[in-house]
């Protein structure tokens, strides 16, 4: 009977231990794949980004639309209040009032604008940027809304000696790096044969034009405009009747990037509504409101 009962309890504890071992092994499998389910799901979360397609809906879950600027009177500026204003930064505020986001503005390098953007320090470039075609290629761009073109600035007692680009050959003229500026110097037969200097504002061409270390700089009307003949600027003048070359703004995106047409659904609101006329009438921008030509 010893034997026997010593004989069935070796086997009850055998087949306990293979059944244990079985539960044991399915358990394992079971958290396996759980954790590889969770791990999937964590993946998606912490790693995936929106792809180009999604653009509006990554801006969307940021709550903020980041714009890249440069100071550029109209467009976007301080005002003597200490107060961030501008035609471009009231229509980006209205625009993106109208997407459900908050605007954010990071000032930029002009140059590197294209970079900040893939890289997404910024959603879209929003500061009088001229549409061209190399900008078309790279970028996926609003419908323009503003007309433009390149003057040449010089100082006032100059204005008999510079009175086409003929007159600069030799000289040294100044533009934005990477702007329309600097193409339009490349691009005229007179220009192209002066010393060309490079700047990183608008403005910082103006201030060294205004002391003698430029002889002109070639910039966007609407700049020159707004800045030439008045205040610091009272010195300066524009060669008259000189249209270097006619241009459009648009606000440029990541490419395929969808925020660009929910945009232009916006600007379309704000024109049908008289808010894009009012803000620039505002800004002394009517006259070259797209909308209005």
């Amino acid at each position: 009977m010893l034997f026997r009962s010593g004989w069935n309890m070796k086997k009850i504890l055998a087949l306990l231990l293979a059944a244990m071992m079985t539960l044991s092994l399915a358990a394992c499998g079971s958290d396996t794949g759980s954790t590889d389910e969770d791990s999937g799901d964590t993946a998606g979360q912490d790693t995936a980004e929106p792809s180009a397609d999604d653009d509006f809906a990554y801006i969307q879950g940021n709550g903020s639309m980041k714009i890249g600027f440069t100071y550029f009177e109209p467009m976007n500026y301080m005002d003597d209040n200490g107060e961030f204003v501008g035609f471009e930064t009231e229509f980006a505020t209205a625009v993106c009032e109208k997407l459900g986001v908050e605007p954010e503005f990071v000032e930029i390098n002009w140059d590197s604008k294209v970079m900040e953007l893939e890289s997404k320090n910024i959603d879209c470039i929003w500061n009088g940027m001229t549409i061209t075609p190399e900008l078309e290629e790279a970028l996926t761009i609003s419908d323009p809304y503003i007309k433009n073109y390149q003057v040449v600035v010089i100082r006032a007692d100059n204005a008999d000696t510079y009175t086409t680009t003929a007159d600069l050959v030799g000289k040294t003229v100044e533009a934005e790096a990477g702007s329309a500026g600097e193409t339009a110097i490349s691009e005229d037969e007179n220009l192209s044969q002066a010393t060309y200097v490079s700047v990183t504002k608008q403005t910082d061409a103006l201030l060294e034009v205004k002391t003698g270390a430029a002889d002109a700089a070639v910039m966007d009307f609407v700049l020159a405009n707004a800045m030439v003949g008045q205040g610091d600027y009272a010195d300066l003048t524009v060669i008259p009747d000189l249209q270097l070359s006619v241009e459009e703004y648009g606000i440029g995106f990541r490419k395929d990037s969808t925020a660009a047409e929910k945009v232009n659904a916006a600007i379309q609101a704000l024109i049908d509504d008289g808010t894009l006329n009012t803000l620039a009438e505002k800004y002394g921008l009517a006259e070259l409101l797209l909308a209005n030509q």
